[in-house]
């Protein structure tokens, strides 16, 4: 079967269960306070539905349309626009006869059970899989640092000791610290074996994210090639999987950020590299294309790592799995600031992009872990103040209980249709954002 096929099978699978539970967020306290609830759909049901069934006053159903999913409660301004209900009289078992505080529960349901499962599944993910940890120890060479972070006192080889005070349980982690959640304060051991504590700024994160740097501090791995693309530099010169480099211009190669550099900073002139292969050297003449690039990538440091698995009791789990999930979500908030960037809007995307999350062969801690992790992101992203969203429904209902005054029908009608075009003209955008990058990229 092929990557593509179990990504989107892993996709469907995933929304399907998010949105059931999401719908029954709502669905259950609404049955609790005696509201009715008219449909509960998977997917929408525009002009036609793949399946339905009603059982008491509920309609049950599998809409055509994947791009959600609904429960249309009595009394209520939704997507469904039923100006003609809201033109009666209001029943008691209407959804706008119900006080406040009992309207303002049933609203933040969805919300409440897509942030609480996703705690849940990590919870699950650490009892059944524990989790890994990589130490310092680990690599022995260090990291090798980009051009950006020498300013702040980094160099190549360091290895990280301390972040914010604090022996790290996974050195991987390192990058995505640095430039999501943002780090103050690096203890560092220099290639010289000298100890620094390097202080860093508040901006440093969005700093490189606008440089393209998402990886600022990689595991330094030896000059040794992994593959090869076609009809580049280093395709046409000759080069070949498990090529060693040895020296680029007469300078000695120890590492691989040595030699992209040598690369990188050449200015497109041909370049004369001794390589090793089946232990006799040859040297090679190869001139970089405009992007300073040759065409080549090194073996991945990832083979040869040792990883240390952590288990857990259901015990330890639970609060791991709850840690695990709110620094997973302060981790989403903190990235949204890059929204606001050039490059970050260009990020944006839609189906595609969370497709990719999934793995690419069937594996369920993989599936469990991007479902996880999607059920945060639908709890956030379903609490912004947007109109058509949860989010918009408690702003106004928290102005109704604040100031006692509950905004008119007619406005949240019009609000409705403001917010439910925004979301529309964003699914537009996020979604050809992944057609684009599919075409032309």
């Amino acid at each position: 079967m092929s990557p593509i096929l179990v990504k989107a099978i892993q996709l469907f699978l995933s929304l399907s269960i998010l949105i059931i539970l999401h719908e029954l967020g709502h669905f259950i306290p609404a049955k609790i306070f005696k509201t009715r609830v008219e449909k509960f759909f998977l997917f929408f049901d525009v002009k036609f539905s793949l399946f339905k069934k009603k059982i008491g006053e509920t309609e049950y159903g599998i809409g055509w349309l994947p791009l959600g999913g609904y429960v249309k409660i009595s009394g209520m301004i939704d997507e469904s626009m039923d100006k003609e209900q809201m033109a009666q009289p209001p029943q008691p078992w209407e959804f706008r006869s119900k006080p406040a505080w009992q309207r303002l529960i049933i609203m933040l349901g969805g919300v409440t059970v897509n942030l609480l499962l996703g705690f849940f599944i990590y919870a699950m993910v650490l009892y059944a899989w524990g989790s890994n940890e990589v130490s310092q120890d680990a690599l022995p060479n260090g990291f090798s640092v980009v051009k950006q972070l020498e300013q702040y006192g980094f160099k190549n080889g360091d290895k990280i000791l301390k972040i914010d005070g604090e022996k790290p349980d996974n050195i991987l982690d390192v990058s995505r610290l640095m430039v999501v959640r943002g780090v103050s304060q690096m203890e560092v051991k220099h290639a010289n074996g000298k100890t620094e504590v390097l202080n860093l700024p508040d901006s440093l994160g969005t700093y490189l994210y606008k440089e393209g740097v998402i990886h600022p501090l990689t595991p330094r791995i030896e000059p040794v090639l992994d593959s090869i693309v076609a009809d580049t530099p280093a395709g046409l010169a000759g080069l070949q999987q498990n090529d060693r480099i040895v020296s680029v211009d007469g300078q000695a190669i120890n590492f691989w950020d040595e030699f992209t550099t040598k690369v990188k900073y050449n200015e497109v002139k041909p370049l004369s590299l001794v390589i090793e292969r089946n232990k006799t050297t040859d040297t090679l003449t190869i001139t970089p294309s405009e992007d300073h690039t040759i065409g080549v990538y090194p073996k991945s440091p990832l083979n040869n790592i040792k990883v240390t698995k952590k288990s857990y009791s259901l015990a330890e789990a639970i609060p791991a799995g709850i840690n695990y999930g709110y620094w997973t979500l302060r981790d989403y908030i903190s990235s949204m600031k890059f929204l606001f960037t050039k490059k970050g809007a260009t990020e944006v995307g839609g189906f595609g992009t969370i497709a990719k999350l999934f793995p690419d062969t069937w594996d369920w801690q993989g599936f469990w872990l991007s479902t996880a992790f999607i059920s945060i992101i639908l709890a956030f992203m379903n609490i912004l103040p947007i109109p058509a969203l949860d989010g918009g429904h408690v702003m106004f209902l928290l102005y109704e209980m604040i100031t006692g005054r509950k905004p008119s029908e007619k406005f949240l009608e019009y609000a409705q249709m403001i917010g439910f075009f925004i979301l529309i003209a964003l699914l537009l955008y996020a979604n050809g954002n992944d057609l684009y990058k599919a075409i032309f990229k």
